[in-house]
């Protein structure tokens, strides 16, 4: 019962539109009242929470920088329609009987509820009652060690590869659990995605794909595995192993991806302990190549930072609607808090700075963001094209109109995978 709970739809599902009706049905009540002079007070009070509402909305956006990415319109009208509707509440709770200040409590939960499900439905992130929690309701599993990696073939997979009889016709997720051994960082469980083809006996090595999602964010693998269980059905079960990696430790915490005293060694997690741990765990290649850090958003900063300074690890990179550089978003307040000032030093790590300094001779980079989002285009651009300067082999891809929300995951998988996938020897190169 309570996995059913936990998996029920929260985006386009019954669930929402009850809440929605209930909260309309609700403010309606509070409104109706025998003297017309308690209905001002109630309208009156709901403006002045609307106005509370929209201070709140210029304060944390503007001048705080409290929200990471931009905020659409549905979600500055919802936070807005919350304090208009919990300004009638307060009204109705001054000046009315016990049983309609019963009702106004219940009213105040309600909105609030309707509100929080309308925002998230609007980014679209957390589809279930459980992602939303950040519960995670992919089953735990232990994997054992494999046996050493065999030589990279010289014949790409979708030459050789033959699916056999009884493979699943999907790919599964679990939680794993990575030892921060090196880094000692405190993670949350990675999400794990195996296609179908690593679900057969003796599977073959596959491609190893290292996802960061955004902060707030979960490591969760469904994203990746929606997008990759319909590459795979069109591809004989061939796709990439994905590691959903939790680079933040604590979601509310923007750690910059880098190590530091003040957040833990999140950079050496990544590139260090998850390393090993794929490559002592997993049925993959062992070659570069055919491995690629990947991330969206927050996530899709430290995949160019990571590729950037580690090409001999990473030999492809997507980011999807990544910022330009870690902390973009309040980069005074950043300088500060983790470079105590030291402009250099922070400058040293911006990618387009890093890729200055290095060499690639054969790493292949996406970058995508939507047509609407423009400090995450822009960004985008910027970093794309210091790559190309840089040597790397450079796709650069707008969404239409993905919003930075789940359009935009969606729209930058899809497309990241699609150039991928002849990179990665599982679909004949493309003409």
């Amino acid at each position: 019962m309570e996995k059913y709970v936990l998996a029920l739809n929260i985006v386009d599902g019954p669930l929402i539109v009850v809440s929605y009706v209930l909260s309309v049905v609700l403010g309606a009540v509070l409104l109706v009242r025998r003297s017309g002079r308690l209905v001002a007070i109630a309208v009156l009070s709901g403006a002045a929470g609307a106005a509370v509402g929209a201070v709140i909305l210029l304060v944390a956006e503007r001048i705080m920088h409290a929200v990471g990415g931009p905020l659409g319109w549905p979600v500055r009208i919802w936070v807005i329609a919350f304090f208009a509707g919990l300004g009638i509440c307060g009204a109705n709770l001054r000046t009315s009987g016990p049983r309609r200040k019963v009702l106004a409590s219940v009213a105040a939960l309600s909105f609030a509820a309707t509100a929080a499900l309308g925002i998230n439905a609007f980014y679209g992130l957390n589809p279930t009652l459980a992602s939303f929690l950040g519960v995670p309701l992919a089953p735990r599993v232990d994997l054992g060690p494999v046996a050493p990696h065999s030589a990279t073939p010289q014949v790409p997979l979708w030459e050789t590869w033959k699916a056999p009889a009884g493979m699943p016709s999907e790919g599964s997720t679990a939680q794993i659990v990575i030892p921060a051994q090196i880094s000692g960082f405190p993670s949350r469980p990675a999400g794990l995605y195996l296609p179908p083809a690593a679900r057969v006996p003796n599977p073959p090595d596959l491609p190893l794909v290292v996802l960061m999602m955004g902060q707030p964010g979960n490591p969760d693998p469904q994203y990746a595995a929606a997008v990759l269980n319909d590459y795979a059905a069109r591809h004989d079960g061939l796709a990439p192993i994905v590691i959903v990696a939790d680079q933040l430790g604590d979601p509310l915490v923007d750690n910059l991806c880098l190590d530091s005293t003040l957040h833990g060694r999140p950079e050496t997690f990544v590139n260090r302990d998850v390393v090993d741990w794929a490559r002592s765990h997993l049925n993959i290649s062992d070659d570069p190549k055919y491995w690629t850090i990947a991330g969206y958003s927050h996530g899709g900063q430290c995949a160019i930072s990571f590729a950037a300074k580690y090409p001999t690890i990473w030999g492809n990179v997507l980011d999807i609607s990544g910022e330009e550089y870690p902390g973009a978003e309040d980069p005074e307040a950043n300088l500060q808090e983790m470079f105590s000032g030291n402009q250099a030093a922070y400058d040293a790590e911006k990618p387009v700075n890093i890729m200055k300094q290095q060499t690639y001779r054969d790493t292949q980079a996406i970058f995508t963001a939507s047509t609407d989002d423009p400090v995450y285009l822009e960004a985008a651009r910027h970093v794309s094209a210091a790559a190309a300067a840089a040597g790397m082999t450079v796709t650069y891809y707008e969404v239409p109109n993905g919003g930075h929300v789940i359009g935009a995951l969606n729209g930058g998988l899809s497309k990241g995978f699609e150039v991928l996938y002849p990179r990665l020897g599982l679909s004949p190169p493309t003409p």
